[in-house]
């Protein structure tokens, strides 16, 4: 039996150390498996890596664009009417009538107000009637220098009687043109008796009501009764500083602009709540001295007003021409580099290789920069991941495009 026993035990050790080995055989498959795919993870990251390394940054890169434009200066200024009329009375009397309504548009000749006449009707009879007297005395004298004159060559009359009817002639005459004089000015004051608009245009409001006496004479004491701007066409007044005029003139000089003096310099203007340039006009008076307190020097234009959209008063904003039409070359703001004082941008050579070129650029047209100087039109410049971009580097350039923004001005 105890062989038998001991058997069974061998047997069953036997077992339980092949399952220890089949646990262990199989452990060391699996940690063999995870060793081997870490293995390839890693040398597949090494490639990456190094395939990463390799490989230069991407920019984007265009050519600058070329265009035909003309550089403007912008100002903001304010309209003012060419015409400005203050109506006042010229005689005085009761306001008797008011012919039009506040705010309305007038033409020239329109009756406007009626100052009661009668007084003045009154003396223009009399004055009338002063004419029909001296007439008559006209008549008087004539007659009686012609018996005179009989007399006198009959010899039946002294010299000194035919003189003195000369005389009354030529008082008499006198007094005719008087009466003639005081005819007029009669008319005159009955007529002022009608005020009419001097202009076309807007009136104001009246000053004073039906009923009032107003004082009227030929001085600024006079009655002010209301006022009339004119509106189609009106002025566009603005300041241009010294150092602009100054530029002006010296492109002038050069032939490179028009002489803002000679009434033909085109010009274009929008209004606070307006995109664009819808306006035209154009400038028409420069004046003969800077300023002394505000170093500026006052231009004006003129604009077209047919609809009366503009108003004696409003403000606008006017650009000017600053130079000929010429070929610029233009780039975007994001491709400038500002390295203390100056301005420079990244360009790609013949290999891939960034080269940094300083520029001098100007003012912005259609939402793009003008470069004076520092570029050509064959140049590639760096206009997108400028952050990737070091001078000396190699990059990969990637083609991109410089688009205009039409309404940027």
């Amino acid at each position: 039996m105890s062989d038998g026993k001991g058997t069974a035990s061998d047997r069953r050790r036997q077992l339980r150390a092949l399952r220890r080995w089949l646990c262990a055989a199989r452990s060391a498959v699996s940690v063999g498996r995870i060793s081997t795919i870490l293995a390839l993870l890693a040398g597949v990251a090494n490639t990456a890596i190094a395939q990463t390394a390799a490989a230069p940054p991407a920019v984007t890169v265009s050519a600058p664009l070329q265009k035909e434009i003309t550089e403007w200066d912008e100002f903001t200024g304010q309209f003012a009417a060419i015409d400005y009329v203050e109506i006042r009375a010229r005689v005085s009397g009761y306001l008797t009538e008011i012919h039009f309504e506040d705010g309305q548009i007038v033409h020239q000749g329109d009756l406007l107000f009626v100052i009661d006449p009668r007084p003045y009707e009154a003396t223009l009879a009399s004055t009338q009637a002063q004419l029909g007297q001296a007439q008559a005395q006209v008549d008087l004298a004539t007659r009686q220098l012609g018996r005179s004159s009989q007399l006198l060559q009959q010899g039946y009359e002294p010299q000194s009687n035919t003189d003195q009817r000369i005389s009354d002639l030529k008082v008499a005459t006198a007094a005719v043109e008087a009466a003639k004089a005081g005819i007029r000015s009669a008319e005159l004051n009955v007529e002022f008796t009608h005020i009419t608009a001097p202009i076309t245009g807007r009136i104001s409001s009246h000053r004073v009501s039906i009923g009032n006496l107003i004082t009227g004479n030929d001085s600024s004491a006079a009655t002010l009764l209301t006022t009339i701007v004119s509106l189609d066409p009106i002025y566009f007044n603005f300041d241009v500083s010294e150092a602009d005029y100054l530029a002006y003139q010296r492109a002038v000089a050069k032939g490179n602009l028009q002489n803002a003096r000679d009434n033909s310099v085109a010009v274009t203007l929008h209004m606070t709540d307006e995109k664009g340039w819808p306006h035209e006009g154009h400038l028409n008076f420069v004046d003969n001295q800077v300023d002394r307190g505000s170093g500026t020097i006052r231009v004006r234009a003129v604009f077209p007003n047919p609809d009366f959209l503009f108003t004696s008063g409003q403000f606008g904003r006017i650009r000017i021409p600053g130079s000929e039409p010429y070929k610029a070359i233009l780039i975007p703001d994001e491709a400038l580099v500002s390295d203390q004082s100056r301005k420079i941008v990244m360009t790609v050579n013949a290999d891939n290789t960034i080269v940094p070129k300083v520029v001098r650029p100007g003012p912005t047209h259609d939402g793009l920069r003008i470069i004076r100087d520092g570029l050509l039109p064959t140049d590639r410049i760096v206009i997108d991941g400028l952050i990737r971009a070091r001078p000396g580097a190699k990059v990969t350039p990637q083609p991109g495009t410089i688009t205009p923004v039409a309404d940027a001005d």
